[in-house]
């Protein structure tokens, strides 16, 4: 089970198309003329002249996720722009290790959590998981800032400090809103994501991070420290929104 599971991430790895071009921030067919200003300062500080233009990250982190209570995982990650995203992770609960992932492979979403990498305890798929991942998966583009380069995203400033990626995938838009420093560094994401975090019926509702601490891997700069969950920008976030805190340990891009 465990081999299977590292095969499932190291073929999307492996699947990621190969770029040849490198950022060249001067170039118009890097920072495009009609990209506003901001977005601009938030490139030019995420990836730096000359890097590979990477279609994928590979993530390890540790950090800690709230069932109840909080519990500590360690995990790893890819996110392949366009194509999907797997977490795989183990949590430790009472002492326990549970095993599990959350993906959106081949247009589907889905979860498996197993106490013990045997019992099964959360088993989940369908076009309301589909649906939140593909959410997630866009608004994780922050760990692959390349990915909103892509012609397909569109950008807007809101001021001078807050603007917005709009990308689709799978019929799903993201409006990505992102608060950025005069020096280009993102501060906060947020996003209207698709779930139940309350255990009513699926909806649109707030989700975000704050970014804590950044870090640099192979000519990226990105959020190397979070605070994530649902409520975004009210008390409910700080109250019972918030459920996961990460530390990006290494970053691979391809």
């Amino acid at each position: 089970m465990l081999r299977s599971r590292k095969s499932s991430l190291k073929t999307l790895w492996q699947s990621a198309p190969a770029s040849h071009k490198r950022f060249q921030p001067a170039q118009p067919s890097n920072l495009s003329v009609n990209l506003p200003e901001i977005a601009k300062r938030y490139f030019v500080h995420a990836i730096s002249a000359n890097t590979q233009l990477a279609s994928a990250v590979r993530l390890k982190m540790h950090g800690e996720i709230k069932l109840k209570g909080w519990q500590a995982f360690h995990a790893d990650q890819v996110i392949c722009a366009r194509k999907g995203m797997i977490w795989q992770a183990t949590v430790r609960m009472n002492g326990l290790p549970i095993f599990g992932w959350d993906r959106v492979i081949k247009g589907e979403g889905a979860m498996q959590w197993k106490l013990l990498g045997l019992l099964p305890i959360v088993t989940a798929s369908g076009p309301d998981v589909t649906r939140s991942a593909v959410g997630r998966m866009q608004g994780e583009y922050v760990w692959l800032p390349s990915a909103l380069l892509d012609d397909t995203v569109s950008w807007n400033a809101l001021d001078s400090t807050h603007a917005q990626a709009h990308s689709t995938l799978l019929n799903e838009t993201t409006c990505l809103q992102l608060e950025i420093a005069e020096s280009g560094r993102l501060k906060t994401a947020r996003f209207q994501r698709w779930g139940d975090p309350d255990g009513s019926a699926h909806h649109y509702e707030n989700f975000g991070v704050v970014v804590e601490q950044e870090d640099t891997f192979s000519g990226y700069t990105i959020p190397s420290k979070i605070r994530a969950g649902w409520y975004f920008g009210s008390e409910r976030f700080e109250r019972e929104g918030e459920f996961f805190r990460a530390t990006i340990d290494d970053a691979a891009y391809r």
